[in-house]
């Protein structure tokens, strides 16, 4: 007997002529019932093998690439799942887990049968997220019953919750899409977010300093994300028309007929045509930069093409060239005949990658542990990896220890408050609300056992709401709570801080460059920067971790060796130097090997490139 009264979504077994047949019921219709039930939350939670599943997407994109990857490209050339292959993987991932929790749960995996759709469910939705902008797509359980082969023709594709999200807008005119008082730029330089710009634009003031000109394509539809003014006359700021990302509607010909081409997924076989009809949600649905819709994307190829003709760069510069919009801009870039620069934005593990593939000419990254990752996943046939560091870095330097201290203790002082002796702050990632109130109570209960007088200063992440922690801030007793303003953000204090606690924000390996220790947070098995294997930070799994760490920092600490915090990062100060040299050799080489092909009739003999990277094998 099963009783269900939280008036969750439940899957319950009522068998029928002797098959096993199931049907997604409301808990708060069932009462008690005398048949196999299990409410989906139940299922949700279910703990997986990360590996399997990594294999499993392998082999489900394996089988998209190839029954579906030509259906639909781009006027210029360019295949939807080339472009679109982040967000997809994505959404195949959450696909992959709820079936691999079917295979979990004993009553289905062995009385395995058709699943009643819960009506009026729709078969996307969005998962819970503390982002501000980014949708996080997910395949309802009545999408998991359309795939094992439910009926679906009465059922909306999209959740109440994503239909009343949808944005709709006209496509802009065609010469509205095209540029206008444009010049010839040496450098096009992409960005859709702060990290990007704040990683970009100091290789952009460098290329100035040596004469050379370039132009900021802003991207970002989140106004906290959109760059300000240049600093410099030689570098410009051009952004798309304001509408461009507000499209939506039908991905014509994404479709495959059901033929019975299926792929096994442990238990389960499903249609790859219903996978790419639910996958056809997404490229209709317009989630702004982060998951263009598919009409985004083709009048935004427009676009780019418009710029690059006028401007005609030798280099396009990039932070992320495997989501739509960079896939998109690589393409464009090689089709202009310019070179392409990737600068390593965030840190990378080998988990991490949301699709483990680099598309540009040339990949600079912060670290050495980063080159055979870059190495591995580089997909251009010509591709170089560069060991320069993080130009974003490089004011780390500069940072007033003194400045940031005083605004921690101001935040946490207000009222009559008086600032607690010691400050932790917490560098955020826009994780999900159950995430990180594990992670808020896991640093909360280890600030009070430490047994010293500590406070905690939250920084959200860029992307991030802070009202998604506002109940930490009307708790009562210590340690005491405060927020960082998001322009402030986690830069803007940790130099102050006693200690700096994330899961995996790249504010740790700067923390670290600066001295300040660092504590790798999360339950035991959960991603981390893997900063604690090279001797710069501490893994706390749990509240007792935290308080032995904080605890220990009584004690003095030895140095650490240049050697380590060069596999994560090389910090001298001077990579945007480095980048933008790396551009430029890179440009006259290619000039002098066009000049010497053109007198190659007058024995001119050819010149090998001068950038001192890597080859990938």
């Amino acid at each position: 007997m099963n009783t269900r009264q939280t008036g969750g979504l439940c899957l319950v077994r009522s068998d029928l002529g002797g098959q096993a047949r199931w049907a997604l019921v409301g808990g708060d219709a069932l009462g008690n019932v005398e048949t196999d039930c299990v409410e989906t939350a139940e299922l949700e939670a279910v703990p997986l093998d990360r590996g399997e599943l990594r294999n499993l997407v392998e082999t489900v994109m394996a089988a998209l690439e190839s029954t579906s990857a030509g259906l639909v490209s781009t006027p210029r050339g360019a295949s939807w799942l080339h472009v679109q292959h982040v967000p997809v993987r994505r959404f195949v991932a959450e696909i992959l887990r709820k079936l691999l929790a079917l295979s979990a749960w004993e009553p289905f995996a062995t009385s395995p049968g058709p699943v009643a759709l819960a009506p009026h469910e729709g078969l996307v939705g969005l998962r819970s997220s503390s982002s501000r902008e980014y949708l996080a797509y997910t395949v309802t359980w009545s999408g998991i019953a359309y795939l094992l082969g439910a009926a679906a023709a009465e059922i909306p594709c999209c959740s109440a919750q994503l239909r009343d999200l949808s944005r709709t807008g006209t496509a802009p005119t065609e010469s509205n899409l095209l540029p206008s008082d444009l010049r010839q730029k040496d450098v096009v330089a992409l960005s859709w977010s702060s990290r990007h710009a704040a990683t970009l634009m100091p290789v952009l003031v460098e290329l100035e300093r040596d004469g050379r000109t370039s132009l900021m394509l802003d991207l970002a539809t989140d106004p906290a994300e959109r760059y300000p003014a240049p600093v410099g006359s030689g570098i410009g700021l051009f952004t798309p028309p304001s509408d461009l990302f507000a499209l939506s509607g039908t991905a014509e010909n994404l479709y495959l007929p059901e033929d019975h081409h299926t792929v096994r997924i442990k238990n389960h076989s499903v249609e790859l045509a219903r996978v790419v009809a639910l996958l056809s949600v997404l490229l209709e649905s317009s989630g702004g930069c982060t998951q263009p819709s598919w009409r985004t994307l083709v009048q935004l190829e427009t676009w780019l093409d418009g710029v690059l003709s006028a401007t005609r760069p030798h280099t396009v510069l990039l932070s992320n060239d495997t989501s739509p919009l960079g896939a998109l801009a690589v393409h464009a870039a090689e089709r202009h005949g310019a070179n392409t620069v990737h600068v390593q934005h965030g840190a990378w593990t080998a988990e991490s990658a949301a699709r483990p593939t680099l598309h540009s000419r040339d990949v600079v990254v912060m670290g050495e542990r980063d080159r055979p990752l870059a190495a591995a996943w580089a997909h251009h046939p010509d591709t170089e990896v560069h060991v320069l560091g993080q130009p974003r870095f490089d004011a780390l330097a500069g940072l007033s220890r003194e400045a940031q201290r005083w605004y921690l203790e101001t935040l946490l002082a207000s009222g009559n408050r008086r600032a607690p002796a010691r400050i932790a702050v917490w560098a955020c990632q826009p994780f999900g609300p159950d995430r990180l109130k594990s992670q808020a109570d896991l640093l909360l209960e280890g600030l009070r056992a430490a047994g010293s007088d500590w406070g905690l200063v939250i920084a959200p992440h860029p992307a991030q709401s802070p009202d998604v922690f506002s109940s930490l801030l009307r708790r009562a007793g210590r340690p005491l709570v405060a927020i960082a303003n998001p322009r402030v953000g986690a830069r803007g204090c940790l130099a102050g801080a006693d200690v700096l606690a994330s899961a995996y924000s790249t504010c740790g390996i700067e923390a670290a460059l600066l001295g300040v220790p660092v504590l790798e947070i999360g339950s035991p098995g959960e991603r981390t920067l893997d900063l604690a294997s090279h001797g710069l930070a501490k893994r706390c799994s749990d509240a007792h971790d935290v308080a032995g760490v904080l605890s220990a920092l009584r004690d003095p600490r030895p140095p650490v060796p240049q050697t380590a915090t060069d596999a994560v990062c090389r910090w001298r100060g001077d990579s945007a130097a480095r980048v933008a040299r790396l551009i430029i050799q890179r440009a006259e080489a290619r000039a002098m090997s066009s000049a010497h092909l053109h007198h190659h009739a007058h024995g001119a003999a050819s010149v090998p490139p001068q950038g001192k990277g890597v080859p990938t094998p």
